[in-house]
Order: C-alpha cells, then structure tokens, then sequence
C-alpha cells in the first residue's frame, strides 16, 4: 500500500507559501530554534535499522522501545490521515563547556538538558498552541507529540532538514550544534517538504572517541547498555561493575559525545530562561545529595526530569560518583546509608566505600557488615571481600 493510499484524508492547501510563512512565524514566535518539514512515508530503512537495534538486545530493558516497532518506522501506521509532520527544535545550548567538571571529582554532574525546567512540559504547551492556530487559520486536524508516542524525532528532523544524525545518533545542527530539543506536530494538511540534510560529520570521530565506556559499536550505532545516560536514568537495578568508576561524577545523563561536537562551535547559549541552568545544579558538591530522603528529593527537582527516576535511582548515582572521588570526608556519609531502606542504596553504599576506605578500615567494615538478606546487596558485600583477599 503506498503513503498517498494511506493518507486518504490528506487536505491539501492553496497557498503553500502563506502556509509556509505562518508556520515560519509561529514557530519563531513561540521561541523555536528551527522547523521543518517531511512526508510521514519517506523514513527509508528506519525499522530495519529499529529491528536490528533490538535484536541484538542494544535497548536493554527499554521495552517501550521494542513495542510498536512498526509505528515508529511508519508514521501513518500510527494516524492513517497524516499528510505532513512538522518538526521543530528548540535550542538547550549551555553557556559553558559541560565537561570541564570533569575535573572536579567532587561536583556531580547533571546532563545539561536536565539543570532547570522539564522540557516535555515546556515544548508541549507551545506546540499545542501552535497547531491551535494552525488549525484555525488553515483547518485541518492535528497531533502533537514531545516523546509521548512512539515517533522517531531525530529521523524526522533530519528528513525535515533541520540536521542530521551524526555518529553518536544525536541529531546535528549547523547552526545549533548537538543541543536541539525536538517536538513533532502530525497534521493532515499536506505541506511543502524541506530538504533533508546532508550528514556533514566527515572523517570526524571525535564522538565515537570520546565515549568512556565505549557505547559505540560502530558509527552511527549505539549500544544502549554501556551509555552513561541509559545507565544512570534508564537502568533500574545496580549499576554494572564495569562501569562504575567510567562513570567518574557523572550522576544523571552524559553529555561527552555532544559537547565535542565541533559543531558545537556554532552553537549559542538557549534564550530561554526555563532551559538555563539553575546555579544550584551547575556544579552542587556531591555531599549535597547524599543526604537526600524522598521528601527532599522530590522537593528539590520539582519541575525537573531528574525527579522521574526517583530518590533512589539518583542516590545510587551519587554513590557511584562519591566512591570516585578520592575524598574521604564522604565517608560518614556513605556509611550512613549502609542502613538505608533501599537495597539499591546499601549496595552503591558499599561499593562508594570500597573505594574510599583503606585496607584496614575495609576489614572493620565487613566485620560488621555482611548480614543484609537482599541478594543485590549481599553480591556487593561478596565483592568487598573478594578485595580483601586478594590483599591476603
């Protein structure tokens, strides 16, 4: 069946240069970096790609992302009457280099899309109101979607010619770099295409090179499994032993693979005020979360994405970045949530430990230790010993 017999309520307009114009405006109006627009049928070898992706077990355990594989490589499969998909981007870009925190073990260090205001809850209200007005100006019917359905943003874009996928899987700007947050209006109007973007990354790798724990297989590819922000958002259990001290102060998200984009070079600082940092998240002192209850938690990151992986999630992170500090005033704290109600938390509590204690207090440690009943934990405790031993 071809996209033109799919689309059978496909309206279409006039004056595609008004059309044009109004969306132009509107979404400058509303304070979008970037839109374009693409036909819903043109997204030529998506689900092979999306099938192999999870055939090999590379999404692990985002099942969200297994399901409805079909809908996600064809648009129309998930509302037969679209005619055109509009996107658009909105520009996150930090006022300062996200890795030089790398070098101050004792900042966490939050993903730059994540230091002030949800963008789901920003972006949404603006394309809601955006498809309003285009629906009373040129009738028609419209969705909208912020990751709220099962839709491929960055294949998309780049077929709207708002950028490319580069070799990290991230979209890329000429103008903006890396840092596009992407929404997508799904309309039955049937709109002048842009053209997609041809992929400017080159011979470049620096993306590729950059990865501390080689999520990487090939370019353009991505295991999910080995990426630090799957890891410390997406993953619900106990971060793999592999990872833990690649993961340095990083306690939600990772932004290497983006930052040295040297298209980056291009990018500006976002206007907006909402998607600007807070001062207290662009380099808090990790002793600051490891005293994190629920309540405090949640009233700390109200409004924030970081509030979706819950207190737990995010302590174990902080953990994970304590015990890669070398600074040992963290030990009173760590050994405080030895006791905590989480198991997650005793077990990154444990590991943090191992990694700031010497071999003496080690062995005081787990004299007292070892008598947690949670396998999770327990398995923590073996390791401890493990070390121990090997130290004779």
């Amino acid at each position: 069946m071809t996209g033109d017999q799919k689309t059978t309520n496909v309206e279409r307009i006039p004056d595609p240069a008004r059309l044009t114009a109004f969306i132009d405006g509107e979404a400058k109006r509303l304070g979008f970096s970037a839109w374009g627009a693409a036909r819903p049928d043109e997204l030529d070898g998506t689900a092979l790609r999306l099938n192999q992706f999870v055939e090999m077990g590379r999404h692990g355990t985002m099942d969200w992302l297994a399901g409805r594989i079909d809908e996600r490589a064809d648009p129309i499969r998930l509302w037969q009457d679209t005619g055109s998909i509009i996107m658009l981007a909105l520009n996150y870009g930090p006022d300062s280099d996200p890795m030089e925190l790398l070098q101050h073990p004792d900042k966490a260090i939050i993903s730059v899309y994540a230091r002030n205001r949800d963008y789901h809850d920003i972006i949404k209200g603006r394309l809601k109101e955006f498809a309003g007005r285009l629906v009373a100006r040129f009738g028609g019917d419209v969705k909208v979607f912020v990751d709220t359905a099962p839709v491929m943003e960055k294949p998309l874009a780049a077929l709207s010619g708002i950028g490319w996928q580069g070799k990290h899987t991230n979209l890329v700007s000429r103008k903006h770099g890396s840092w596009l947050f992407l929404g997508a209006i799904f309309t039955t109007l049937y709109l002048p295409v842009h053209q997609a973007e041809a992929d400017n990354c080159g011979s470049c790798r620096a993306c590729l090179d950059i990865c501390p724990t080689n999520a990487f297989p090939a370019p353009y590819q991505l295991d999910a499994r080995r990426c630090i922000s799957y890891l410390t958002i997406e993953h619900k259990g106990p971060i793999p032993h592999e990872f833990r001290a690649l993961m340095g102060n990083r306690i939600y998200g990772c932004d290497d693979c983006l930052a040295v984009c040297p298209w980056n070079k291009f990018a500006v600082q976002t206007s907006e005020a909402k998607l600007q940092a807070r001062h207290d998240l662009v380099a808090p002192p990790i002793i600051e979360f490891l005293a994190f209850d629920d309540a405090g938690f949640r009233s700390f990151f109200t409004g924030s994405p970081v509030k979706r992986i819950g207190r737990d999630r995010f302590v174990r992170n902080v953990l994970i970045a304590a015990g890669n500090s070398n600074d040992r005033s963290l030990v009173p704290h760590c050994e405080r949530l030895l006791v905590d109600a989480s198991p997650l938390v005793r077990g990154a509590a444990i590991w943090a430990l191992s990694r700031l204690l010497d071999i003496e207090q080690l062995r005081v440690l787990i004299s007292t230790g070892q008598k947690d009943s949670d396998p999770d934990v327990q398995a923590e405790w073996a390791g401890v010993w493990a070390e121990l031993e090997r130290y004779g």
